[in-house]
């Protein structure tokens, strides 16, 4: 898309939803993105769909969900057809199984499937087909969206801060040089990349609130929390109050991190973009070494600015995602 000397104007937005997406696809299903491409795009349709609904006067009406309408009609639609193309991956790998086409791979289908013939062998019971398909769209939804968000939030920045960029590429440079691909083991050496990425994690979380249902009568400080309510953590409030963070809250910083996670805030445990504790994100490493490496070989190969015709509208879909989407300049080094 860049000329080799040259430079070329895209939307990262796009280019690394659709990279996400096939890294997504090969990891949970063992397909790439053009085999799922169908699945990718009914996904997008239905949470479009779903927070049309969820912003709609008539979601607080009971019952309405199930009144023929052509929003309620186009959301049966597409969640029976999702669930049917899930279906028939399944069916597809449980049927090769049996034929002893190959054994069971290395993604998150197969090691489930694995898993849960083990269990039925052992103990009588396992997933049911409808559980396994609900945690395949979940893993696909979740790990699409906001892994392309944290990207192309974190690109956009450096295309506004172009000393951190410059400061990442040349830390790249140091360990893998112009032409060595990053791999796994070497790029946990890269300390301003990681300061980088937690800054954006901290200024653009890509999921901007955390719920969880309280279990039991508490309290927090002198604050009751009640037994069957529903507790909200507001992430991006959180990650910029300056009480917490300091008079510099709402600037871009990567240096607050230079001591680790935990001493970049005055107060522990304000920095939590993929929640905490027992519940905290399956994905989160999954997610930060693909950031790393991607972003790792972007700076090998461009420098970027932010083009004239770029429009900052952030939106909260599945995740914190550029409305109107992210058109860098980039330019081959």
């Amino acid at each position: 898309m860049v000329a080799e000397k040259g430079s070329s104007e895209i939307d990262v937005w796009s280019s690394l939803s659709s990279m996400s997406a096939d890294v997504i696809a090969r990891a949970a299903f063992g397909t790439s993105y053009e085999e799922g491409k169908r699945l990718f795009k009914l996904q997008d349709q239905h949470v479009i769909i779903t927070f049309q609904v969820l912003r709609s006067v008539t979601n607080y009406i009971p019952g309405w969900r199930y009144i023929p309408t052509k929003m309620n009609r186009k959301m049966i639609k597409v969640e029976r057809e999702i669930r049917e193309i899930v279906k028939n991956l399944i069916g597809k790998r449980k049927e090769s199984l049996k034929k002893g086409k190959y054994e069971y791979k290395d993604d998150l289908l197969g090691i489930m499937l694995e898993s849960n013939e083990k269990e039925i062998e052992e103990h009588g019971s396992g997933m049911t087909m409808d559980d396994i398909i609900e945690e395949c769209k979940l893993f696909h939804l979740a790990g699409e969206d906001t892994t392309a968000a944290l990207l192309t939030w974190t690109m956009l920045l450096l295309s506004q801060y172009q000393d951190w960029q410059t400061k990442a590429r040349e830390e790249v440079f140091n360990h893998f040089g112009k032409d060595k691909s990053p791999d796994f083991e070497s790029i946990n050496h890269l300390k301003i990349v990681a300061m980088i990425i937690n800054e954006t994690l901290r200024f653009y979380p890509p999921v901007t609130s955390l719920s969880r249902m309280i279990h039991q009568n508490t309290k927090l400080d002198k604050l009751p929390l009640l037994k069957g309510k529903e507790f909200s953590l507001p992430t991006i409030l959180v990650h910029r109050d300056p009480d917490l963070w300091g008079s510099d809250a709402n600037e871009f910083n990567p240096g607050r991190f230079a001591q680790g996670v935990s001493n970049a805030a005055k107060v522990p445990g304000s920095f939590f973009p993929f929640g905490g504790g027992p519940r905290v994100c399956i994905g989160q490493n999954f997610a930060l070494v693909e950031a790393k490496l991607v972003l790792a070989k972007i700076l090998q190969r461009f420098s970027f600015q932010l083009s004239p015709s770029y429009v900052h509208a952030p939106r909260c879909l599945v995740s914190l995602e550029p409305q109107f989407g992210t058109p860098l300049i980039l330019h081959k080094i």
